[in-house]
């Protein structure tokens, strides 16, 4: 309909131009007439203002920022990403589901495909598996090394021997294996310290987790006491659509007749316009011939008058002329010439002979004794009437279209009572309020568990830390007791118990490395596995795909969160539409696509804008017969207007005579000619009669010629309207009462047409209050009404919980505490080496000189208490110990 309202505008522009222009010649009537028409334009349609539906706010924001720990997090990622740098196995997971859905059976396994299925797996497991086997490979053989290393020492082998062999740089060595294992026990006590801020961090997590169930809990509730309320108010909405739909029924006079009438002025208006006019012709035409009346009498007389004078001053000035004084030479000349001209002074027009137009004017006052003006303007006034009368005519139909709206508004507040929504929130309320309660009646528990948890995890960093403590004390007691001076077998005893101390750390290693790297190895598989398969499909919703893969639980069951809720596996319904429907904050009704069930809008279009509201309005009936735009007087008036007679008036012998002039010379330039003769003249008594003859001729133009001239003015002015009102009058006056009478035919039985079309677009634009009204409750109900964000915020703050609380702190505990146990690798190493340095030894080597045989070679003397021996180089050790008897007896004879 909006091209209707653009040509309603268009004929209303078009209707005031055409007043406008009308004004500037018929005056005030156009004002009028104006006036009378300006309300014609309906009022345009409006949108409908429903308001907001009352928002929910929730409290729950689910992100949580890790804070310092979160480089712990970071690095852990890495590590994770290097060990496993395989994107996630989705097609992979989907496979092993769909192929196991009956439960897993050895046999099947032995299928090429389950086969392929298991490298594929074992293949992005590589990392791990490598990883763990790792660790198990040193859970198995650190304690035997362990053992084996003990039985060793004990047999004097490995580092057993209490023998200290002397060395050039064993200051360097000792130096290198100080700083060695300094530089390893800080970097255990860093692994530590990890673990330990991981271990801390699970407990202040685990409490803050209570805030994030708390929110969610009272979030939920907020969702269910504020969904009745904003159902309540998009029924109740319907009223603003219904209150509109009632203001236009009640204004559908100005509404459809107002439509109607613009419909039709196009032609009613110009035909009416054109009788207006032609009124004001009528009283223009008799001012005219009112005007031609005086003027020719006014002529008719002045012309007699003005005769009788110029022949007095023609006879007169001839007298002067037959003066003897113009019978001199010199003045008989002028005198002549001035006798020439006399026959001049004459009248030239005749308006004697023009025909009287009283018949005519005559006819005309008794014309205008009947006012067209005011007929044609009761025709305005019938035409206007037609929103009143439009009103008239509907008012049983408007009251049976106002009892549909109040029986539909009955339909919507029952339908949206016909479900429990209300109650079933109510318990639903009261389910939270119990689960809640539940919830944190296990928080001492929690409580307790995590104590426990906490306790066995510095428990487990204090087997490290002891082998720390030591390797400290160790390097403290042997640094500060050590002696240049003194020789191995004469360490002081602080030297002594640091190397006693440093090899207690290598027991304890031996006793707690391979236990604490088999906690490292299942934490490591367990919750690195989570990591990658779980909470990083969580973070970017690759799970969800998994999880909302087509035909994933049963092969007849092709969407599993459908067939969950609503027993309907076929509705396009996915995890992972459903979440970001409720991350965006969106309704209930639009995340699970409840339109499959129960589509609001079918409902709408069969309650609120039914067909029956447009067969009422097809049964409109509007009967303008009524409307007369011109009486009968008004008829016989223009037809008598045709006949006045103005027609038979000989316009063009008045407009003969007038074009005349008054005399057959110019006075004014005749006497002026006269004075310029008598000036010629010798001054005297002719010279001064002819001057008076001037000056008398001046006087008749000035009393006599002006007046006439006036009038000649206004007669011809006149004539000339005249003229053009009388040029085909019958022929105009026939043109407008055909054009009237074809506009009341129109209106009285082609009207039928635009009424059709114009009730159409009524109609239409109250049923698009209606839809205006559904479009919103659609709008609403998948963005305002039962906002889901706290479904999207109970899975985030359980990827929050899960994941960024518990996983990443556990990842971090094994982090830290698995770079000890590799640690305690070289630990074991290096204070096995500097133990060497600080204990005191049993033997050691003592260098002498053999002068007498003049050799220089290198000898060993060994002591046991007061007897040395003597030996050659180290790798002659073993030959040395044999001939150990030998050498003891050469000394006793000695």
């Amino acid at each position: 309909m909006l091209w209707t309202r653009w040509l309603v505008l268009l004929l209303c522009w078009g209707a005031t131009s055409t007043e406008q222009r009308a004004e500037q010649r018929d005056g005030a009537p156009a004002v009028v007439r104006q006036d009378s028409r300006r309300q014609r334009s309906p009022p345009p349609v409006e949108p409908l203002d429903f308001g907001f539906v009352p928002a929910a706010v929730y409290d729950t924001h689910a992100y949580h920022e890790q804070g310092p720990v979160g480089i712990l997090f970071n690095i852990v990622h890495a590590f994770l990403y290097v060990v496993q740098p395989n994107s996630f196995p989705k097609d992979l997971i989907v496979k092993v589901i769909q192929q196991n859905m009956g439960g897993i059976k050895i046999e099947e396994w032995r299928k090429p495909d389950n086969v392929v299925l298991l490298l594929q797996w074992i293949y992005y497991e590589s990392g791990f598996l490598i990883c763990g086997t790792i660790g198990i490979l040193f859970v198995v053989l650190m304690p035997i090394i362990g053992m084996w290393f003990c039985v060793c020492r004990c047999c004097e082998n490995c580092g057993g021997e209490m023998h200290q062999r002397q060395r050039k740089n064993a200051d360097c060595q000792r130096g290198f294996y100080t700083a060695s294992l300094v530089c390893t026990s800080i970097f255990i006590i860093v692994g530590v310290l990890i673990a330990y801020a991981a271990n801390h961090n699970i407990s202040i997590k685990i409490k803050n987790t209570r805030r994030f169930i708390n929110t969610n809990m009272r979030d939920l509730k907020t969702f269910a006491n504020n969904t009745p309320a904003q159902i309540e108010y998009l029924t109740g909405q319907y009223t603003t659509a219904k209150h509109k739909v009632l203001s236009d029924l009640d204004n559908i006079g100005p509404l459809l007749g107002g439509r109607i009438q613009s419909q039709l002025e196009k032609e009613v208006v110009p035909s009416l316009d054109t009788a207006l006019r032609m009124a004001g012709a009528m009283r223009e035409t008799k001012e005219a011939l009112e005007n031609v009346s005086s003027s020719l009498e006014v002529l008719q007389e002045g012309t007699g008058k003005l005769q009788a004078s110029l022949s007095g001053e023609r006879a007169s000035l001839s007298n002067t002329l037959s003066d003897p004084a113009c019978t001199n030479g010199a003045v008989s000349h002028t005198c002549n010439t001035i006798r020439s001209t006399l026959s001049q002074l004459g009248v030239n027009a005749d308006y004697s002979k023009l025909a009287d137009v009283s018949h005519a004017l005559t006819n005309i006052n008794v014309i205008l004794k009947t006012d067209l003006s005011n007929i044609v303007q009761k025709g305005y006034s019938s035409f206007n009437d037609t929103p009143k009368l439009v009103k008239e005519q509907t008012k049983n139909i408007v009251s049976g279209v106002k009892n549909m709206l109040d029986k539909i508004g009955a339909e919507i507040i029952g339908f949206a009572k016909m479900f429990p929504v209300e109650a079933s929130l109510v318990n639903f309320t009261i389910f939270l309020t119990q689960g809640q309660k539940d919830i944190e009646s296990y928080y001492p528990q929690i409580d307790q568990m995590d104590f426990y948890r906490w306790i066995g995890c510095v428990a487990v960093l204090c087997t490290v830390v002891l082998v720390v403590a030591f390797n400290i004390l160790g390097l403290l007691c042997g640094t500060c007791g050590y002696d240049k001076q003194a020789t191995p077998t004469t360490r002081g005893c602080l030297s002594n118990t640091g190397g006693n101390l440093l090899m207690a750390g290598v027991g304890f290693s031996f006793i707690f490395a391979w236990a604490l790297m088999g906690i490292v190895t299942t934490l490591f598989v367990v919750s690195g596995n989570v990591e990658k398969l779980i909470c990083e499909p969580l973070a970017n919703r690759q799970l969800f795909q998994i999880i909302d893969t087509p035909y994933l639980v049963h092969p007849a069951k092709k969407n599993f969160l459908p067939g969950m809720l609503f027993q309907n596996e076929n509705i396009d319904l996915t995890l992972g539409s459903m979440y970001r429907d409720c991350f965006e904050n969106n309704g209930l009704y639009h995340a699970l696509q409840l339109e499959t069930m129960f589509n609001i809008n079918s409902f709408l279009n069969r309650s609120v804008y039914n067909k029956d509201l447009a067969n009422v309005f097809e049964s409109v009936k509007i009967d303008l017969r009524d409307i007369t735009l011109l009486e009968q007087a008004g008829r016989d008036n223009l037809l008598n207007f045709a006949n006045s007679g103005i027609g038979q008036i000989d316009y063009d012998a008045y407009l003969a005579e007038v074009n005349k002039g008054v005399t057959q010379v110019d006075l004014l330039s005749f006497s002026t000619n006269l004075e310029a003769q008598a000036d010629q003249l010798p001054r005297g008594a002719l010279e001064n009669a002819l001057k008076g003859h001037a000056s008398s001729i001046r006087q008749i133009h000035r009393e006599q010629v002006v007046p006439m001239e006036q009038a000649m003015s206004v007669m011809s002015q006149s004539i000339k309207q005249l003229k053009i009102t009388a040029n085909d009058l019958p022929v105009k006056v026939t043109n407008i009462l055909s054009a009237i009478d074809a506009v009341e035919y129109l209106i009285s039985h082609n009207a039928s047409h635009v009424v059709k079309q114009e009730t159409k677009g009524y109609t239409e634009s109250l049923v698009g209050y209606f839809k205006q009204y559904t479009a919103w409750v659609k709008n609403s109900l998948t963005a305002e009404v039962a906002q889901c964000k706290p479904i999207s915020n109970i899975v985030d703050s359980m990827e929050i919980v899960g994941c960024s609380f518990i996983v990443d702190s556990v990842n971090t505990f094994w982090f830290g505490l698995g770079g000890c146990c590799i640690l305690l690798i070289p630990s074991i190493i290096f204070s096995i080496k500097l133990a060497k340095y600080y204990r005191r030894m049993d033997t050691e080597d003592v260098f002498e000189d053999l002068g007498n045989t003049g050799n220089h070679g290198e000898h060993i003397r060994e002591i046991h208490g007061d007897l040395a021996v003597l030996r050659y180089d180290w790798r002659l050790c073993f030959l040395a110990c044999c001939r150990v008897n030998w050498w003891r007896d050469h000394f006793q004879h000695d």
